[in-house]
């Protein structure tokens, strides 16, 4: 077969749903050349040969980076890859999108370095992801905590209300910007068109964490994107559910946003790599191009139909359980948050992987989260409800109580210190027990979620203990003397 009839194949292909950097990346593999640059291993060639033979010579062949092969650049953003950044932005109905290399935490990053500086407060829910913390310790903005409705039944954060919203932004005239998490890691939906239209009332940008929501604009059974709510900008974790490689992702900013995407843009040129992968910028294109397919809109919609299965199903056992918004609240349905009586989450998750070999996205104190993709068939849920009904009839025995170790932390920060001042400050290592009493100094957000247990200028107390059997040592601010 002629380099010309490949060509005229992959035109074909790609008639009904455009991706701009696959094609450009088959082209480039279509017609190779002599490589004097970078990556190093020259197409594969210099690569292990196990390593080689593990991935496929085709991936370390595609593997390069932006300038090379008419694949365009990422900033400023030019050729295909401007152009796929363009048909992502008009599929999530955003004004500019920016493909992320670094997980939705350069977006994060990117958004807390772009609208925020030293002093200025941020309203943000606790339960947010450690990146949104990494960008205001960057800044050194101030987080003024929120607390989401906690669902004391299930050990998880719930939703965030609007009265909330109002009358933090009421006790507080100097905030940057309003940043929420939605959904939460479980699924749980707030009320972002009443939060994103008290925003404008106060005239403060609206952030929308929605990396677990990337599938919420290709599916009418799915809630509705913060992009169509009033949100001014959303960060999307393609890799998490929508298709794409794992450490890509994407940030959108809104129509008539309050924010400068020029200014974000050049937070991302600070954060991002000089030599951005191509093979991670494509998957994004081919995700993106995935969801807007005939193919890609019946994977999701059998995604959504096997959730529902699998709930209907899980309402027939005795001692299963799963999540519902019976309180107020909407879901995602995809996320089915599920608990088994006399059983921990942990527990649950272990005779899951132990006795049947199935892997679920995390387990907490209560319960397990399951993530109905569109990758799954049907067949994987009916092979998923045949085992929680094996263990619906058990009597397995709940031993992970015996660690006397939590997961899910929902303490309410007792604040000494700026997140920053604490960061930079002089520091020292104590043993956990000594540490009660005494400022944190780092970070402690264990992923998944990566919600906070403690964090740099918060109070050590007896009831963080639980959450930290894993740390031997804990580091604090140095007294002073």
């Amino acid at each position: 077969m002629t380099n010309v009839t490949k060509q005229n194949r992959i035109q074909k292909r790609f008639t009904k749903v455009k991706a701009p950097i696959v094609e450009a990346l088959q082209q480039a593999y279509l017609n190779p050349t002599y490589q004097f640059h970078i990556p190093g291993h020259t197409k594969g060639a210099g690569a292990l040969p196990e390593f080689k033979r593990l991935i496929g010579s085709r991936a370390l062949n595609i593997d390069t980076t932006d300038e090379f092969d008419n694949l365009g650049t990422l900033h400023p953003a030019t050729g295909p890859i401007k152009e796929a950044q363009e048909l992502a932005a008009k599929a999530f109905g955003a004004e500019k999108t920016f493909f992320l290399l670094n997980g939705s935490t350069a977006g994060n990053l990117a958004i807390a370095m772009a609208l925020t500086k030293k002093g200025q407060k941020v309203i943000i829910n606790r339960n947010c992801h450690r990146s949104a913390l990494t960008g205001m310790i960057i800044s050194g903005a101030d987080p003024i905590w929120v607390n989401p409705n906690q669902f004391e039944d299930w050990g998880i954060w719930g939703n965030i209300t609007p009265e909330t919203i109002e009358e933090t932004l009421k006790s507080h005239n100097d905030v940057s910007m309003v940043w929420i998490t939605n959904p939460t890691y479980e699924g749980v939906v707030s009320d972002i068109k009443s939060i994103s239209a008290i925003c404008k009332k106060y005239n403060v940008p609206l952030i929308v964490d929605e990396a677990h929501a990337c599938l919420w604009n290709f599916n009418e059974h799915l809630p509705t994107s913060a992009l169509k709510l009033g949100a001014d900008a959303v960060v999307h974790s393609l890799h998490k559910t929508g298709g794409s490689m794992s450490q890509s992702s994407m940030l959108h900013i809104a129509k008539n946003s309050l924010i400068n995407a020029d200014d974000v843009e050049k937070a991302l040129k600070l954060l991002h790599t000089t030599s951005p992968s191509m093979i991670l910028l494509a998957s994004l294109d081919a995700a993106r191009a995935n969801l807007e397919s005939q193919r890609g809109r019946k994977a999701l919609a059998r995604a959504v139909a096997n959730a529902k299965y699998l709930r209907k199903e899980i309402d027939k056992m005795e001692h299963i359980h799963h999540l519902r918004p019976d309180f107020g609240y909407k879901t995602d349905v995809t996320k089915v948050f599920i608990k088994a009586d006399g059983l921990s989450g942990k527990r649950l998750e272990s005779i899951l992987e132990i006795d049947f070999n199935i892997e679920v996205e995390s387990a907490s104190d209560n319960g397990l989260l399951i993530l109905s993709n569109i990758g799954n068939k049907r067949s994987d849920i009916e092979y998923l409800v045949k085992c929680l009904n094996k263990i619906d009839k058990a009597h397995y025995s709940d031993i992970y109580y015996l660690e006397n170790k939590k997961h899910m932390p929902m303490l309410t920060p007792q604040i000494k210190m700026s997140l920053r001042d604490a960061y930079y400050a002089e520091k020292e290592t104590l043993p956990k027990a000594q540490a009660i009493g005494r400022i944190c100094a780092e970070v402690i957000a264990e992923c998944p979620p990566g919600i906070a247990i403690l964090l740099p200028g918060e109070l050590i107390t007896e009831k963080h203990l639980p959450y930290l059997t894993d740390y031997e040592c804990i580091e604090v601010i140095k007294k002073e003397g």
